[in-house]
């Protein structure tokens, strides 16, 4: 348990309350809150790009279709171990820039150097021996799963931190809290659509000309100038967020506040005490079996969420290429055109899908309301996405079925889908923002409860949770 954090006799009377914290802990300014949730833009950004465009890349590499999954075992893995490990430390950091801020700016460095490894994987390889004329490319792929790896850890190390950040900038103040949330999840959508904007231009490398070389084709070389932009935007939110908001040194015995002045900080590194706290492990432990029966059922209910949502976030841009296009990243040139063509409405897809999950985002407690509470709420977006994963298979069917050729010149080519199939699957995104809303709030809100509840801190409690969302991941990378 958080020190200074005391257990309360009743619980709250919000699903949506975080943790109670003392009194004296006042909540900071919303300019404050505002710039910490903005740093999820430069966050989701670049995993935007993850989303649309790495499955495609990777195949480029040469890794075969069936395989791209188990790269995105990097994910869950590193997931399952970083995640929780940096939230328990992070709770304890007595560095004197704060708990949360050393954190973050590891996280933020170390995705600036996995992102220049992913991007200029090819090049690296045909520098280290990669033929041009071959399929597959070994060196490439080394590099790439470095970077890769690198980069779900760095991930990690930014976001529990950030929603822990919010937390203690929120303090007391049930109203701060409520909106720092919906600030963090309206910056996620942003960052996607920033990120699924610049996936579905297919120009965007001509901004970089150096990035187009003879071991990187336009493909890459587009998705490389993405990276570029997305390194800009998480440096450029994350230096402006941390210089201008502060923490004070967390001590043992107290909270840190909000942000003071230097003399205030000495004074804070001054009275910090020495104590033993729980192994990190204990923890885990201590959490886990303080958890209620609701929170267990929570857990479970978000577990098999992901299990529903990974499948569909992994291959989304693929299913569009292969399936809804009908082309093939392995195929002859027309196949291939074609593929990248469905690749990038995927993308177009993916933003129309964020847009409808920022808007949701900011209403999810009046939809609440309307319905007749949470639960409610959660169980109708979970058929809504039951019904939207069903009606992939009919979009494929359909599209299967009207699949169009052309001949020219005694050859024949694949011709794109029929406006109203693409606008069908297009229209599938965008719907499927709403389920994806709720599942991005209700659970980080109700993991604060169980910080309360369980003795943990914030940091650890996100770390719990996330075991609940890596998990179905490792299973849908395995299938």
């Amino acid at each position: 348990m958080e020190s200074g954090v005391r257990k309360e006799d009743k619980p709250p009377s919000s699903s949506f309350n975080l943790q109670q914290l003392p009194s004296s802990v006042k909540p900071g300014p919303l300019r404050k809150i505002i710039m910490v949730a903005s740093i999820a833009a430069g966050v989701q950004f670049g995993w935007a790009l993850q989303l649309s465009l790495l499955t495609p890349y990777v195949q480029l590499l040469g890794i075969p279709h069936t395989w791209a999954a188990f790269i995105w075992l990097c994910g869950p893995i590193s997931g399952m171990l970083v995640q929780p490990v940096v939230g328990y430390h992070s709770d304890r950091c007595t560095s004197r820039f704060g708990r949360r801020r050393p954190f973050i700016a590891a996280g933020a460095a170390f995705v600036t150097i996995a992102v220049f490894l992913i991007g200029y994987a090819a090049d690296i390889g045909h520098l280290s021996g990669d033929s041009l004329t071959k399929t597959a490319k070994p060196r490439a792929i080394a590099v790439f799963v470095v970077g890769f790896w690198i980069l779900d850890v760095a991930n990690n190390m930014l976001q529990g931190p950030c929603r822990a950040f919010l937390a203690d900038l929120s303090g007391t103040n049930q109203k701060k809290t409520r909106t720092s949330n919906a600030f963090f999840s309206f910056f996620m959508a942003v960052g996607n659509v920033l990120g699924y904007a610049a996936g579905s231009y297919t120009h965007l490398y001509k901004l970089f000309p150096f990035s187009r070389t003879k071991a990187c084709d336009v493909y890459c070389a587009n998705l490389k100038s993405c990276f570029f932009i997305s390194i800009a935007l998480l440096l450029t939110l994350t230096i402006l967020a941390l210089s201008y908001v502060r923490e004070k040194p967390w001590s043992p015995d107290g909270r840190p506040g909000e942000g003071g002045d230097e003399e205030e900080e000495e004074e804070a590194i001054g009275e910090a005490k020495e104590s033993v706290p729980m192994p990190f492990f204990g923890e885990i432990f201590a959490a886990l079996k303080n958890l209620q029966r609701p929170m267990w059922i929570l857990l479970m209910v978000t577990c098999l969420n992901w299990v529903a949502w990974f499948p569909f976030l992994l291959f989304d841009t693929d299913w569009m290429g292969r399936e809804v296009y009908g082309g093939d990243s392995s195929g002859n040139a027309d196949q291939l055109k074609m593929y990248d063509r469905g690749v990038h409405a995927g993308a177009l897809g993916l933003m129309l899908n964020s847009v409808v999950l920022g808007v949701t985002s900011l209403g999810v407690e009046p939809l609440a309301r309307g319905v007749g509470g949470v639960k409610r709420l959660w169980g109708i977006v979970n058929f809504v996405l039951a019904i939207c994963l069903a009606m992939t298979i009919l979009i494929t069917k359909l599209a299967q079925s009207n699949r169009r050729y052309t001949t020219v010149n005694a050859g024949t080519h694949l011709l794109p889908p029929p406006p109203g199939i693409k606008a069908g699957a297009l229209a599938l995104f965008a719907v499927m923002g709403i389920p994806q809303a709720i599942t991005y709030s209700i659970p980080f809100a109700l993991a604060s409860i169980f910080s309360n509840t369980s003795g943990a801190g914030q940091g650890l409690s996100l770390g719990v949770l996330n075991l609940s969302i890596v998990i179905p991941q490792v299973s849908a990378s395995c299938c």
